[in-house]
């Protein structure tokens, strides 16, 4: 009987580690390309697992579009060198990430340049989100 509670203990660990592992794929993404976007960030929201920053992008006729923008949690944010001030809403910001498979407007953001033009907060100085 005693072995028996110890291959369901074992079954229930190999179980649950199976969600983590699945739930960091990045398979819906193109990562072999990089994509430039510009724009005003409309909303950011850091959390785990994942952060969003939802960047307002015009495009050539001047139409607004809010790309959602998925990076890694704030603690990774932050370790990476950005500091909580770095970006905020109504900030003018570059990014690089890799767009959807599917072609709707979010990627997975790789990097963050705040154009805002405050050097204190890290204007020009691109950082990594991922």
């Amino acid at each position: 009987m005693p072995w028996r509670h110890a291959f369901v203990a074992v079954l229930c660990v190999v179980g649950l580690g199976a969600p983590v592992a699945a739930h960091h794929s990045h398979a819906n993404y193109d990562i072999t390309t990089w994509t430039t976007l510009e724009g005003t960030v409309k909303q950011l929201v850091l959390m785990a697992p994942h952060s969003i920053v939802y960047l307002d992008v015009k495009d050539a006729k001047g139409a607004v579009a809010t790309w959602a923008l998925e990076a890694t949690n704030q603690r990774t944010i932050y370790n990476n060198g950005v500091k909580k001030e770095d970006v905020r809403p109504g900030d003018h910001i570059k990014v690089r990430c890799h767009l959807l498979r599917e072609g709707a407007k979010g990627c997975l953001l790789g990097f963050v340049t705040p154009m805002h033009g405050d050097a204190a907060r890290g204007n020009g100085k691109e950082l990594e989100w991922d």
